[in-house]
């Protein structure tokens, strides 16, 4: 639950529901094409019992939907919701940061490409609306009210 102090802060509620390690691996999994519960057990080797608390948190959360599996089994499957696919830029940030920092040279690591072109993508950037890359020193945060 968030305090006054960080009620106002969509970094704090974000992390509310993504704060969670497992919440974003599940989400990563997702985006790779994971569906079932038994892959997302068997790619993450999770606990079944954190894994079910964390599908179901996504789950409540709006960012994967539980349907019928799409084999027409007696299975159910995860998929990603416009609000869920809405997340992957924040992934490619993570790892993005994490291929530039976290790994020393010559050490194996995945990496993203383009699936149609098989390039690599490019660096995530927060640009200004006329274009300009901004950094933290250019921008500035205040309380607003939308709708």
């Amino acid at each position: 639950m968030l305090d006054e102090n960080n009620a106002q802060c969509p970094v704090a509620r974000a992390l509310e529901v993504l704060g969670d390690r497992w919440a974003l691996m599940i989400l990563r999994d997702a985006f790779d094409g994971l569906r079932r519960f038994s892959e997302f057990q068997k790619n993450l080797g999770l606990a079944k019992n954190i894994l079910a608390s964390r599908l179901k948190l996504l789950v409540e959360s709006g960012l994967l939907a539980l349907q019928p599996a799409s084999d027409g089994s007696a299975y159910k499957e995860y998929v990603l919701t416009e609000k869920g696919l809405s997340v992957f830029p924040v992934v490619v940030g993570l790892r993005q940061w994490g291929e530039r920092y976290l790994f020393e040279a010559g050490e194996a690591r995945s990496e993203l490409f383009e699936a149609a072109k098989g390039q690599a993508i490019e660096t995530l950037q927060v640009r200004a609306l006329d274009g300009r890359v901004l950094g933290a020193e250019d921008c500035l945060r205040r309380v607003v009210r939308h709708g």
